[in-house]
C-alpha cells in the first residue's frame, strides 16, 4: 500500500472511530417497571423474572446496557399492588410488565398512557382492561391466563380421580380474582347437573375453615382459583388438603412441585417469556392497541404420585399418559 493510501485510510479510520463511539453513547437507555403480585422470594416469581429477562437478551435488550428493569413484589397483598403500581407509574417508565389481574386493574387506575404490556391476566375483556382482544383499544395489551371453560375441565379432571365426589368447591379471594364468582355461575347455567361452589377466603382463617367445611360435608374436592392470594398460600393450600385427604386441583406446575395432587393450566414461564415480544415490539415504536392480545398456547397436566399416594387415590392411566410431568 502506498503512502498516501494509507494516510487516507488511517485519516477515514480515525474519523469513524469517533463517530462510532458517540452512536454507541446516544443509544438512550430504556426502563421498565415489572410489577408481580407473588413474593419475590416466590419460587414462581423468580422462575417468571428468569424468563422475562432471558427473552428480553435475546431479542437484544440486555440488563445494565440498554435496559433497566425496576422490580417490584406484591406477595399477595392487595394494598402494596396499588402502592408498588403508584411507585411504577411516578417513576415514567418507557413500558410496565404486569402479572396478574389485581396488578393490572391498578396499573389501568393508575396510568391511561404508559404502555402496559399484561401476563397471566384472567378474561381482559370482561375485566375491562381492553376492549376486545383483536382490538385492545388503549394503553394495555398482553398475554392472557385462563379462561371460563377451565373452570369446568378442572372439575372434570376432579371427577375422573375421584369418581365418588358429589360437589366441588372452588376457593378464591374476591380482593384479587373477583371474577371467579362468574366463571361458577356460568358454568351452573351451562351445566346444572355440575356441582360446584363458589367459596370466597380473604384470609387465612377462612382458607382454613373452608377446607375444614368441605371436608366434613359429603364427598368432595378441591378447586384452587388462578389467584394471586391462593397462589401466595399454596403450600398451605396443598398441606390442608393432604390433612383433611380432598381431592384437589390447582392451576398450576409450582402448586404440584410443592406437595399439591395435580395442576391443569397454561405454561406460566411459556407466557413470561412470549410477552418478552410485545415489550420489544413496543419499545420499537408499536403501540398496545395495535397488537392484539394473545391466549395461551401451552398447556400442562402436572401429577404428584406421592401426593396420590398418600390420599389412597389411584390416578388412571389414561390420565397418566396425557400428563406432560408426573412427579415421584
Amino acid at each position: 500500500m502506498k503512502r498516501r493510501e494509507f494516510i487516507t485510510l488511517l485519516g477515514g479510520a480515525a474519523v469513524a472511530w469517533p463517530l462510532g463511539a458517540g452512536a454507541q453513547q446516544a443509544e438512550r437507555v430504556r426502563r421498565i417497571g415489572l410489577l408481580q403480585g407473588l413474593a419475590e422470594s416466590d419460587p414462581e416469581a423468580q422462575a417468571r423474572t428468569v424468563a422475562l429477562r432471558q427473552a428480553l437478551d435475546v431479542l437484544g435488550w440486555i440488563e445494565g446496557r440498554n435496559i433497566l428493569i425496576d422490580y417490584r413484589f406484591a406477595g399477595g397483598d392487595s394494598s402494596r399492588v396499588q402502592t408498588y403500581a403508584a411507585e411504577l407509574v411516578n417513576s415514567a417508565p418507557d413500558l410496565i410488565v404486569a402479572h396478574s389481574s389485581p396488578v393490572a386493574a391498578a396499573l389501568k387506575q393508575a396510568t391511561r398512557t404508559i404502555p402496559i404490556v399484561i401476563a397471566m391476566v384472567n378474561d381482559p375483556v370482561s375485566q375491562g382492561f381492553v376492549t376486545s382482544l383483536a382490538r385492545p383499544g388503549g394503553n394495555i395489551t398482553g398475554f392472557a391466563f385462563v379462561e371460563f371453560p377451565i373452570v369446568g375441565k378442572w372439575l372434570e379432571m376432579l371427577k375422573e380421580i375421584a369418581p365418588g365426589i358429589r360437589r366441588a368447591a372452588l376457593i378464591f379471594n374476591p380482593q384479587t380474582a373477583p371474577y371467579y364468582s362468574n366463571y361458577v355461575r356460568e358454568l351452573g347455567a351451562a351445566s346444572p347437573a355440575a356441582e360446584l361452589s363458589a367459596v370466597p377466603v380473604s384470609d387465612e382463617v377462612e382458607l382454613k375453615a373452608a377446607i375444614a367445611a368441605l371436608a366434613n360435608e359429603a364427598p368432595g374436592g378441591l378447586i384452587a382459583a388462578a389467584d394471586p392470594f391462593i397462589s401466595a398460600h399454596r403450600e398451605l393450600i396443598a398441606r390442608l388438603a393432604q390433612h383433611h385427604r380432598l381431592p384437589a386441583v390447582y392451576p398450576f406446575r409450582q402448586f404440584v412441585a410443592e406437595g399439591g395432587l395435580m395442576a391443569y393450566g397454561p405454561d406460566t414461564v411459556d407466557i413470561v417469556r412470549r410477552s418478552a415480544s410485545y415489550v420489544d415490539r413496543i419499545l420499537k415504536g408499536s403501540t398496545p392497541a395495535e397488537l392484539p392480545v394473545q391466549q395461551p398456547t401451552k398447556f400442562q397436566l402436572v401429577i404428584n404420585l406421592k401426593t396420590a399416594k398418600s390420599l389412597r387415590i389411584d390416578i388412571p392411566a389414561t390420565m397418566l399418559a396425557r400428563a406432560y410431568e408426573v412427579i415421584e
